[in-house]
C-alpha cells in the first residue's frame, strides 16, 4: 500500500480531487482535520484534556465542544492555541498511524491518501511515501473562497498570509497538480500519475 500525503492552500480544490480519487481508485482517504474533530468528541482521547484546559464554558448541553466558543478563545490567545495544538496534534498523528497500520493489514486498498493542511509543518513527510501539492493560483483561490464560502477579502488576505508559500510547497512535495483550470484538467493529471503506479505493479 502506497501512502500519499496531499496538501495545498485553502481554496486549491483538495476536497474535490480527493472525492475523485475515492470514486475512481481503490484507496482509503483520511482527512486530518476530521480526525482531530473526532478525537475531541465526548469519549475521544483529547476531549477531557481540551475541556480541562479551556474550561467547561466551551461545552454544549450534550457535553460536546462548541467549536465557535473554542475558536473564539484560542484564536485571541496564542499560548492557549499552542497548548491545544500540543494536545491534539500528537493524538491525531497517533490515530493516523493506527489507521495506516489497520488499512495495511486489510490488504484491500492499494493507496492511502492523507490530507492535512499542516502536512509539511507537522512532519508528515516522515509518515507518507510521497507528498502531492494541489496548486491553484491566488486569483483562482480567492474567487473560489468568495463564491463558495462567502469569505471577505480581508479574511482571505489573512488566511493566505498565514499559509506556506508556493515555493515551500513545491520544495517539499514530489508531485504538483495544477488545479487552476477546468477540473477535468486536474483529473487528467491524477489519472496519468496513478497510471504510472499501476503500470509499475
Amino acid at each position: 500500500m502506497k501512502i500519499i500525503g496531499i496538501t495545498g492552500g485553502v481554496g486549491s480544490g483538495k476536497t474535490e480531487l480527493l472525492h475523485y480519487l475515492e470514486k475512481n481508485y481503490k484507496c482509503r482517504i483520511l482527512l486530518a482535520d476530521r480526525a482531530a474533530l473526532l478525537l475531541q468528541e465526548p469519549g475521544g482521547v483529547c476531549h477531557k484534556q481540551v475541556v480541562a484546559l479551556l474550561g467547561r464554558e466551551i461545552l454544549l448541553a450534550d457535553g460536546s465542544i462548541d467549536r465557535a466558543a473554542m475558536a473564539a478563545r484560542i484564536f485571541r490567545d496564542r499560548a492557549l492555541l499552542e497548548a491545544v495544538n500540543a494536545i491534539v496534534h500528537p493524538a491525531v498523528k497517533e490515530y493516523i498511524l493506527l489507521q495506516i497500520r489497520q488499512e495495511a493489514q486489510k490488504k484491500e486498498a492499494g493507496f492511502f491518501f492523507l490530507e492535512a493542511a499542516l502536512l509539511i509543518e507537522e512532519g508528515y513527510g516522515q509518515i507518507v511515501d510521497e507528498m502531492w501539492y494541489v496548486y491553484a493560483d491566488a486569483d483562482v483561490r480567492r474567487k473560489r473562497l468568495k463564491e463558495g464560502r462567502q469569505y471577505t477579502d480581508s479574511k482571505i488576505d489573512s488566511i493566505l498570509q498565514a499559509q506556506l508559500s508556493d515555493e515551500t510547497y513545491r520544495a517539499h512535495c514530489n508531485f504538483v497538480i495544477d488545479n487552476s483550470r477546468d477540473i477535468t484538467y486536474a483529473y487528467e493529471q491524477i489519472d496519468k500519475k496513478m497510471g504510472e503506479y499501476l503500470w509499475k505493479k
